[in-house]
């Protein structure tokens, strides 16, 4: 079943106890959280202290995707947050191999967000064999609420044929303006992690919206 991930960022803070608990019944989801610095992206979000809270009301998995300049710096604080995934921008790094690394002796899943420019050539093939998951920007990342850009289809389609040919077993994400009009379209084409904010919680029911994205 293809894993459904809400994005916090576009929940109610007002209510964050009652849109978390408003997924308990439901399988297969994680919780993408969005965490930007006012650097590398044009916006300032959350940081530990809301996730140890989300940690706390919530059986689901918690995918971090860290939009910041330097993500290596947040390591020894999220590193006690039990996420199930942590995710950082291709663009951020210079040393991929030494960030990999280190993020692997503390993280379980690490995974490569690549932004719509940025072509998937850019990660060599034994970094492909090395990571846990892939995220495909379908909008620039910043902000929420965006279009989604069509020519992703295509970029998840000859990401998948790469993983195949490499044996490979990341997860492909695909993250931005994700609906009921595009979601088979990228599952087809191999996405395994659809990230959904304005659709899921803008809303009545948050199922509903989960069941048709499926």
């Amino acid at each position: 079943m293809t894993i459904i991930a809400p994005s916090i960022l576009a929940c109610n803070f007002l209510k964050l106890q009652e849109e978390i608990e408003s997924f308990n019944n439901l399988e297969n989801i994680w919780f993408h959280l969005d965490i930007m610095d006012g650097h590398y992206v044009p916006n300032l979000t959350f940081g530990a202290c809301v996730i140890k809270d989300i940690s706390k009301i919530t059986k689901h998995a918690l995918d971090a995707h860290l939009m910041v300049t330097n993500p290596l710096d947040y390591i020894d604080t999220f590193k006690k947050l039990n996420l199930k995934n942590f995710t950082f921008h291709w663009e951020a790094v210079t040393h991929h191999d030494s960030a990999i690394s280190k993020l692997k002796e503390n993280f379980n899943s690490v995974g490569i967000s690549l932004n719509p420019a940025t072509p998937i050539c850019s990660i060599p093939d034994y970094i492909l064999k090395e990571i846990d998951l892939l995220l495909v920007m379908s909008v620039n990342p910043g902000f929420g609420g965006q279009s989604f850009i069509e020519s992703t289809i295509e970029k998840v389609q000859s990401l998948d044929e790469k993983r195949k040919v490499l044996g490979a077993k990341f997860k492909i994400q695909v993250d931005g303006g994700v609906t009921d009009k595009n979601a088979k379209l990228l599952k087809d084409a191999g996405a395994d992690i659809l990230v959904a904010g304005s659709f899921i919680f803008g809303s009545s029911s948050y199922a509903d919206a989960v069941n048709k994205l499926r």
